[in-house]
């Protein structure tokens, strides 16, 4: 769930392209990147950490130009080390391409394997890399060619932004299952994850990206191109369950407000006899919220957050996401002890962390502890961007019975938003909406390519 952010036309690019990411850095702390393009040539830098560690005055003053495009990484494909954080920026025969990239392709590595066959070389194990060799390979007079004919060959989840000498290319999958959402700034147009970034600039909110949609920007000259769309869309319910800030704007809908409604509708559903109602922050506040007020039960902060700790949920390793809970989390004591106290939370993934504050909020006397989570269990790992990599690490798993979490966790009980009910909370019908984690309804399956890359009168071998 990467952060991506790209300005076009602007003389100040790199440093509000700086800005953007940094209203993104909840999508990713592992690495930050930066190209920029200054009408001779192509400038980057990219390091492993956060945005406001990396970008020192001299590596800003060396990023020139108009025209830049950056991210913020956790990764799903490739390994978290330096050669896989972006901008990826390569040299073609059209020219220096810079690439970031936010989503997770299906068939990369079966295209990969057809590409080392015929004599790639790669330099990084992420996936991204795969859509700049189809670019290369490809190579047409007019570099959107290229892009849309690479775009025609890949599956899966994908915004990307493409900084090049023609100008900016931003592309979004044709099922759109991760946001990506066109701003300006008077004759400037920018492109981001979420709108939280266009709120720090003074950006106004365009339109989304349409699913398979693609647009180039040259200057102040914007022209609009499709990837075949897909006969439904496959918006990633979990933008708006935990990944997006509560003050952005994710698939037309305030995140704030579809978390708020999540809650009161949990209330509806899973109602406990409590006390008070005490969020798990951040993503926890606005669903806890709405089920105060739809219970009628008082709302505390009873737990805070240290804001300096990172999101445990998208660390790389299980040993940093421990120690990172213990040092993110302190309980308000008067606020709970004696007191039955219902947590609300987003969602369980892996049941640890849950564990831990559950035992937390114990330790800090309460009588009573019911957990309830404003999303379904998630009983399946996501192909398309999120970190859960298999069935085994899921608590729900496999089915597990509620219960046997519960068990696990250390609640008085827990429950769950229903799947029915968390649809309803975000204004389109189901279909329009991936539920892969939850239900296991994959719309992309895992493939092979079913097809040569480079067919007769396409490639550039023929």
């Amino acid at each position: 769930m990467c952060g991506i952010f790209a300005i076009e036309n602007h003389p100040n690019a790199a440093n509000l392209t700086y800005q953007g990411l940094y209203a993104l850095q909840h999508r990713g702390q592992e690495s930050a990147g930066m190209v920029t393009w200054n009408g001779t040539s192509m400038n980057h830098h990219r390091e492993m950490g956060e945005v406001s560690d990396i970008f020192d005055d001299a590596h800003m003053g060396r990023l020139t130009g108009n025209r830049a495009a950056g991210h913020t990484r956790y990764s799903t494909a490739g390994h978290s080390v330096l050669a896989n954080a972006q901008p990826i920026v390569v040299s073609t025969s059209m020219g220096p391409i810079g690439v970031v990239h936010n989503g997770n392709l299906t068939n990369a590595t079966a295209i990969r394997k057809q590409l080392v066959e015929k004599g790639a070389i790669f330099q990084t194990t992420s996936d991204t890399e795969v859509i700049l060799h189809l670019i290369a390979r490809n190579p047409r007079q007019d570099l959107i060619d290229s892009v849309l004919l690479a775009l025609s060959y890949i599956e899966g989840a994908y915004s990307l932004l493409l900084v090049t000498a023609q100008g900016l290319i931003a592309a979004r999958d044709p099922h759109g299952f991760r946001p990506l959402i066109w701003g300006r700034l008077g004759d400037t147009s920018c492109f981001a994850s979420e709108s939280c970034s266009f709120d720090l600039l003074g950006a106004e909110v365009v339109a989304e990206l349409e699913p398979g949609e693609v647009m180039v920007v040259r200057g102040t000259e914007v022209s609009r191109h499709v990837v075949k769309a897909a006969e439904l869309p496959a918006r990633c319910a979990f933008e708006h369950v935990y990944f997006a800030r509560p003050d952005s704007q994710v698939y037309g809908e305030m995140v704030s407000t579809v978390r708020t409604e999540m809650g009161a509708t949990l209330a509806r559903e899973a109602w406990a006899d409590a006390d008070v109602i005490v969020p798990v922050p951040d993503s926890g506040l606005f669903p806890a919220l709405g089920y105060s007020r739809e219970s009628g039960i008082p709302f505390e902060l009873g737990l805070i957050r240290n804001h300096y700790v990172g999101r445990t949920f998208i660390q790389p390793a299980q040993d940093t996401r421990d120690f990172g809970v213990r040092m993110k989390l302190n309980p308000v004591r008067p606020l709970i002890e004696g007191r039955r106290v219902v947590l609300v939370d987003d969602s369980i993934v892996r049941g640890t962390t849950s564990r831990k504050i559950v035992r937390m909020v114990r330790e800090a006397d309460a009588s009573e502890v019911h957990l309830r989570i404003c999303s379904p269990p998630t009983r399946w790992p996501c192909r398309y961007g999120i970190d859960t990599p298999n069935r085994a690490e899921l608590i729900a798993g496999n089915d597990r019975p509620i219960q046997d979490i519960c068990d696990f966790v250390g609640a008085d009980s827990l429950e769950y938003l229903s799947v029915e009910g968390m649809l309803a909370c975000l204004g389109d019908p189901a279909p329009t909406y991936c539920t892969a984690c939850w239900t296991g309804n994959y719309r992309v399956p895992i493939t092979d390519a079913q097809h040569e890359l480079f067919p007769a009168g396409r490639g550039a071998e023929s």
